[in-house]
């Protein structure tokens, strides 16, 4: 290896390191500069007494300690550093970062009242919430999801080709939505419903890395970033379903009905407003919930695990067939999800340079038994579309079900090779990042292609 690609080596594991102390609550920038100057003159001296760079970097970042353990003698030193990011917003003790906080706060207000205005907008046509929800169905993610790009945008200053793709990209989604004709019992609704959301998010995963298009880290961030943004969002969701429930047992103690202002006014906007609130306070708090996402996949991850070899033992005692109608498709499908997304979830949380640990393993077990599921689930989709003929909820489950295979069987391999110390940590993040743009261009493919190619059935 020459010179200058230890330094580019050396450069990108300074890089990876960085932005794993970075995401530490308990750690500002400074001491970030402080610790990293510390092992860059770690890493020369060990340079100079004759170590390749790579292997001066390991015994460096060795001899520095383990992160959890510095993070906690700042946090013993520092202790009001945190109960700041818990209560305020951005870092109080700079005016630059002050200003910077009360400006994002007006945008997001700005944005949520945006979203929620944006879902009673219909009426004035005479679109009702609750005489047309077929409307409303495919449509709930146009009402939410463009308000948290816009922020998400004009927090990152995205340039004018980006904001232009944004707004091409959900006025697709509008069209999408709209220009079909399509029943209220219509599967191609259903399923429009379904994937529009998910399009549409991958929308706002380009509004967020829009200051770093090409950095796959940023995509990563993004992958954390979805995490913690649905953890404050079910926060927020409960402390919405006590305030309805308080608002409801109000009125009616005075005899007064709140159901209009309930189911019309309270639950649509704060629903849609919620989502631009959510992404706000993942800004906001820089890294404060991300302490939840070692132990979410931690408690889950073994729970999952177990329900799935349950499965897969009771089905291979009983004998039978999987049912491979509407809901149950829905429900495997949203499984296998579920267990790819605690995969991508653990694997944002994960230290980078970290060596295989028991945790891994229980991961690896995880993605066989999803992958011995998708693989039941095939061939069931695939015997009734023999024998009965294609219907759209079948042949989206036969391509979603494709491209998790695909995705799982890799991962699989991956991780096997990361457990017996045979493949980076590294490997694996980028074929995780890399395939995330398939799954994007499947659900334009059923919300776009599906309806006409089914004669909108």
């Amino acid at each position: 290896m020459t010179a200058s690609e230890d330094r580019d080596e050396l450069a990108d594991q300074f890089d990876q390191w960085r932005h794993y102390v970075q995401r530490r609550p308990e750690l500002r920038r400074a001491d970030a500069d402080e610790l990293e100057d510390h092992l860059r003159g770690s890493v020369d001296e060990l340079v100079a007494a004759g170590l390749h760079a790579d292997e001066a970097f390991l015994v460096a970042v060795k001899r520095m300690g383990s992160l959890d353990e510095l993070s906690r003698e700042f946090a013993r030193e520092h202790s009001e550093r945190l109960w700041k990011q818990l209560v305020l917003t951005g870092d109080t003790d700079s005016p630059a970062a002050a200003s910077r906080s009360r400006r994002d706060l007006v945008a997001m207000v700005a944005c949520a009242v945006g979203a929620a205005v944006s879902v009673k907008v219909p009426e004035l046509f005479g679109v009702d919430l609750e005489d047309d929800p077929a409307f409303y169905a495919p449509n709930i993610g146009l009402f939410a999801l463009p308000w948290l790009a816009a922020f998400l945008a004009w927090r990152r200053r995205a340039a004018r080709p980006v904001i232009g793709v944004l707004l091409a990209l959900f006025a697709l989604g509008a069209v999408a939505a709209n220009a079909y004709p399509l029943a209220e019992d219509s599967q191609s609704l259903v399923l429009s419903a379904i994937h529009l959301p998910i399009a549409l998010w991958f929308v706002v995963g380009l509004a967020y890395v829009s200051d770093d298009l090409r950095s796959p880290r940023r995509r990563m961030d993004f992958v954390r970033f979805t995490g913690e943004w649905f953890v404050y969002y079910v926060l927020i969701a409960l402390g919405g379903g006590v305030l309805v429930l308080f608002t409801t047992g109000t009125f009616k103690a005075i005899g007064i009905s709140s159901e209009t202002l309930v189911g019309q006014w309270l639950v649509p906007c704060g629903g849609v407003a919620a989502a631009v609130v959510a992404g706000w306070l993942v800004e906001a708090k820089q890294s404060v919930v991300e302490n939840i996402a070692p132990v979410l996949t931690r408690l889950f991850t073994p729970l999952f695990t177990a329900v799935l070899l349950g499965f897969l033992v009771t089905f291979a005692f009983a004998g039978g067939g999987i049912d491979v109608e509407r809901e149950a498709l829905i429900m495997f499908d949203l499984l296998l999800v579920v267990v790819l997304g605690l995969l991508l979830y653990s694997i944002s949380a994960r230290d980078p340079l970290g060596p295989p640990v028991l945790f891994d393993k229980l991961q690896l077990a995880l993605v066989v038994s999803a992958l011995a599921i998708d693989v039941l689930v095939l061939l069931e989709v695939l015997g009734r579309i023999s024998e009965y003929g294609t219907t759209p909820n079948k042949a989206a489950a036969l391509g979603e079900n494709v491209l998790l295979l695909a995705n799982l069987v890799w991962s699989a391999w991956l991780l096997f090779r990361l457990v017996r110390g045979r493949a980076p940590f590294a490997a694996l993040e980028r074929w995780q990042i890399s395939y995330l743009p398939v799954f994007a261009g499947w659900a334009w493919v059923v919300v776009l292609v599906f309806p006409p190619v089914f004669g909108y059935l």
